[in-house]
């Protein structure tokens, strides 16, 4: 076992581990660790504690220290500065005649470097405007091209359900969303209904999918012929959620609702651990 801290450098990012060494660290500390990117500053999210070896990469870099007031005044500093320097990146886009959107610019917490966030079509010789933003600031540029649903993360807003984007609230990482939650969640395949402001498909998608999919191996499927007490019917219909089976009985010209526990009480349908 490895005792770890787990920290977020963004409201909504990747939790990520570090070795908390001698501190005692509470949730909702600040801290500052070294990073690919540099030294940084995060917030812890998960206090000390203790995890397999195998669910980590060894190894763990360490917590320098607990962030202090004097950290915390650089870190708005810093946001001060982005701010400054997004309006900089934006004139020499123009100055350049660049096809290329900025979306965010964000300092490392010691200044070693300046990253600029920017969305694009395709590739963009960008060399240029590096070499005039290195002159300008004095210190590493970084130019990272980031797909739509980042910049959407970034750039919040509040999604068809009125509430605020999951992605830039809560979502630590993108999952896969695919067309075929959205037909088996009978959802219409209409693009402007199943698609978040990033245009592709919502987020959410993805979290009822799980029950979705175990409800569709309990339930019969549509067109099957299963004996109920008033005779031999077709399956015409599922409400999934509620685990309703519609029935046609033709010899009778009647559509009856069977629950699920219904069903399987008369021995029409058999749950997955009698099969």
């Amino acid at each position: 076992m490895v005792e770890v801290v787990g920290v977020r450098f963004k409201q909504a990012g990747k939790i990520y581990y570090f070795d908390p060494d001698a501190f005692q660290i509470s949730d909702q500390d600040y801290v500052i660790v070294e990073t690919v990117r540099g030294i940084e500053f995060g917030k812890v999210v998960i206090a000390n504690k203790q995890v397999d070896e195998e669910d980590i990469v060894l190894p763990l870099k360490k917590v320098i220290r607990i962030a202090d007031d004097k950290d915390k005044l650089v870190v708005s500093e810093n946001k001060d500065n982005a701010k400054e320097a997004y309006d900089v990146c934006s004139q020499k886009i123009n100055e350049h005649k660049l096809d290329m959107n900025l979306v965010d610019v964000e300092y490392t917490f010691d200044r070693n470097k300046v990253i600029f966030y920017f969305t694009a079509d395709g590739r963009v010789d960008f060399r240029h405007l590096v070499k005039d933003l290195a002159s300008v600031f004095k210190t590493r540029i970084e130019l990272r091209q980031i797909g739509v649903r980042d910049e959407a993360k970034m750039l919040g807003g509040i999604g068809p359900c009125g509430r605020m984007l999951c992605c830039s609230t809560f979502l630590g990482d993108f999952e896969p969303v695919s067309i075929k939650m959205a037909k088996d969640q009978n959802l219409s395949l209409n693009p402007a209904k199943i698609s978040g402001l990033c245009g592709r498909l919502m987020c959410c998608l993805k979290y009822e999918n799980d029950d979705y999919e175990t409800a569709k191996k309990e339930l019969p499927d549509i067109g099957e012929d299963i004996k109920t007490p008033h005779g031999t019917g077709r399956v015409v219909g599922l409400n999934i959620l509620e685990r309703i089976v519609q029935i046609e009985i033709p010899d009778k010209e009647r559509m009856l609702e069977y629950t699920l526990d219904e069903l399987i009480e008369e021995g029409a349908v058999q749950t997955q651990a009698t099969e």
